[in-house]
């Protein structure tokens, strides 16, 4: 019965398709709109066409900015925008769909047919793209026994199938042959980089056939390398290989050996992500490419008539928790991304077009396309504006400890005998707190755990205390585990451990991808295994009742109250007053408030948290991101006008260890990366 209702529903879609199709192919009489390869060269219609594209991901830009940053796009002379679809966004839970705000795949690709561009969509269902857990949903990590991710796994790849049957059947009508944007569908992302498994890439293909036909491009993007193409492509089923490669590399030797990966006269000159720029994990400088030498290699590729996608075109913000990280040759190199993606694209992270890539006199990326295209030169588009608010006075207004019970909610608290990866527990997200007892004998105790994802911060009480007297023991991170000396606390009863766990991104590249998060060991107290453990859970859900409502001044003259950061970032933390002695009151939140007079004045703002620690930032219940300029080098987090109001609007900041002396906060009209221990 099951399956023949399945082969009703596909036959449908089928039969769907096909009207699509033939409605596309006979309004007012015109020659079917149609786009494939030919002579190793793409057409459209008839017609020769070159492909001028740049990445920007809907899922990384505030949903009332998408018009805006297409228009940039459109206007640097682009005919193509190509995006990834994360997997993670849309299933957020198994079964549960998610198809709204950012999430809005199809309104975002009928808006790129409005503006009359053209879309190459990248479906996965990995991604990479510095996005958590390369787009894959963490609860896929829950799953016992372990599912092998990008594999021929049939339980791996039943899921993804359960995802495609909800996410084609959308894409499938704003196909280019059923009269929308999409000319071209990406199967996976650079898997010749990670594997060899061409069954599972032809289980891609049949499953992407099945929903959108037999009509649209198919392909696939891997390095331009002999391993990495052999690994990757899939001629063999009708897919076309497209190649990346560094900036500045020749283009024409890597497209030639591009031609042994396709069938003849298949192979049109594509890479499919030209880098304009570059990531940066913090800890870093900021990553900065020049634009002359940029347009330069562009020009090499599009004065010949081959085709690019400009990896970026508009990169824009890691909202939430979504970044990703990576890791060297083993998985304790652990680096993650900002919470900015600005990629030193000719489209900066806010929409700001003054800058050499986009605009420059001689060398830009915009006069290169003009001159080896005859694409029109658009006039420049107008900056959005941006607000200096000035300093805002924050306040404290609870410690995590003491606010457990509203952050946690009990149901969701897990006990085991053994502590619990965050996916076990079911915090997919953000922050676990851990807690146990243990016997505290002599002056100190030795605490060890292993292997911890990413940050575990510790504190211990006496446990006939709580939660009160807490002290602060110390961190131990993935990157740099060492033991920890915890001081005896001489208490008349056992003592009590706390250590809160940050996810701070999942691997999203590599062979290190399977990244849970969480303590993932035993723990240790002097070579003791400690037991009886219950994981909570925080929810920053509950953020907005715990305001007290007090009025907060709002400093304006900025100008003369800056706010020095504190030095080395090894030492800072040791040399904070909030760490004197051990004693901590733990991680904290804060709340500030400001206000705007009218909607004329609210604006795009950024928020220098210079002084501060680390922590994440809410403004209006908005997740903005994570900041860290103890670490850098990203001083300040965007805050794009549609989060603002006129009137009262709120910032709360969740701070993992101690506040800027003044307690203050900086809106200012400007990005900064020039934080961290190395400036």
């Amino acid at each position: 019965m099951a399956a023949s209702a399945r082969s009703f529903r596909e036959l449908s879609l089928l039969l769907a398709l096909a009207l699509c199709s033939a409605l596309a192919s006979s309004v007012d009489g015109e020659t079917s709109r149609r786009f494939w390869i030919e002579n190793d060269a793409f057409w459209k219609d008839g017609e020769q066409f070159q492909i001028v594209g740049g990445d920007v991901h809907y899922f990384r830009i505030i949903p009332e900015y998408w018009k805006d940053r297409l228009l940039r796009a459109k206007a640097l002379g682009l005919n193509t925008i190509q995006t990834y679809v994360p997997w993670n966004l849309h299933e957020p839970e198994p079964r549960s769909w998610e198809f709204r705000g950012f999430a809005d795949i199809e309104s975002y690709l009928r808006l790129a047919h409005e503006l009359e561009m053209l879309v190459m969509l990248r479906v996965g269902p990995y991604i990479c793209g510095e996005w958590d857990l390369g787009g894959f949903p963490p609860w896929l990590l829950s799953i016992e026994p372990a599912l092998k991710l990008r594999s021929s796994d049939s339980a791996y790849l039943s899921l993804v199938e359960r995802w495609w049957s909800v996410l084609l059947p959308k894409v499938a009508p704003l196909l280019y042959v059923n009269g929308g944007p999409i000319i071209m569908v990406q199967i996976e992302n650079e898997f010749g980089s990670f594997g060899n498994d061409k069954r599972y890439l032809h289980n891609l293909v049949l499953l992407a056939r099945r929903y959108l036909g037999n009509d649209v491009i198919l392909y696939t993007t891997d390095g331009g390398t002999i391993g990495t193409l052999k690994n990757g492509s899939i001629p063999q089923d009708d897919v076309f290989a497209a190649v990346d490669f560094s900036t500045g590399d020749n283009p024409w030797p890597i497209f030639r050996l591009q031609k042994q990966y396709n069938f003849p006269g298949k192979s049109a000159p594509l890479t499919a992500e030209f880098y304009t720029g570059w990531l940066t994990h913090w800890g870093e400088s900021i990553a900065t490419t020049d634009a002359r030498s940029t347009a330069k290699a562009l020009k090499d590729i599009l004065c010949r008539n081959g085709s690019a996608v400009l990896y970026m075109a508009h990169g824009g913000t890691n909202f939430g928790f979504y970044n990703g990280a990576n890791t060297g040759q083993d998985e304790s190199e652990y680096k993650a991304d900002l919470t900015s993606y600005d990629y030193d694209a000719p489209i900066k992270e806010h929409g700001d077009v003054q800058n050499p890539k986009y605009k420059g006199m001689l060398y830009s990326l915009r006069r290169v396309i003009h001159e080896c295209t005859g694409t029109p030169l658009r006039p420049l588009p107008d900056n959005i504006e941006r607000g200096n608010y000035g300093l805002v006075k924050l306040q404290k207004v609870a410690s995590l400890f003491d606010i457990l019970d509203k952050i946690c909610d009990p149901p969701k608290v897990s006990v085991s005998e053994q502590p619990l990866s965050m996916e076990q527990s079911g915090q997919m997200f953000g922050f676990l707190l851990y807690f146990s007892e243990y016997q505290g004998i002599g002056p100190y105790n030795i605490l060890s755990i292993p292997k911890v994802h990413d940050r575990a911060q510790v504190f211990v009480s006496c446990s006939l205390d709580g939660v009160r007297n807490r002290r602060y023991a110390g961190t131990i991170e993935r990157w740099s585990n060492k033991p920890l000396q915890i001081p005896s606390l001489s208490c008349s009863s056992n003592t009590s451990l706390y250590i809160l766990v940050e996810n701070m991104g999942r691997v999203n590249y590599g062979q290190y991808i399977f990244d849970k998060k969480g303590i993932l060991s035993s723990v240790e107290m002097d070579g003791i295994t400690l037991r009886h453990w219950k994981m909570y859970p925080l929810s920053f859900d509950a953020l907005g009742v715990l305001a007290k409502f007090q009025p907060i001044q709002q400093i304006t003259n900025a100008r003369n109250n800056k706010v020095p950061i504190h030095g080395d970032a090894q030492n800072k933390l040791r040399a904070s007053s909030f760490y004197r002695n051990g004693l901590s009151e733990g991680p904290e939140i804060y709340e500030g408030h400001f206000h705007i007079d009218s909607d004329n004045e609210v604006k795009d703002t950024f928020i220098s948290f210079r002084g501060w620690n680390k922590g994440v930032a809410f403004v209006n219940n908005f997740n903005i991101g994570r900041f860290w300029p103890a670490m850098g080098p990203q001083c300040a987090l965007y805050v794009p006008a549609p989060i603002l109001r006129a009137g009262d609007n709120v910032v709360v900041i969740f701070e993992l260890h101690g506040p800027n002396p003044e307690h203050t906060i900086n809106l200012v009209e400007d990005p900064d990366f020039t934080c961290g221990s190395n400036k």
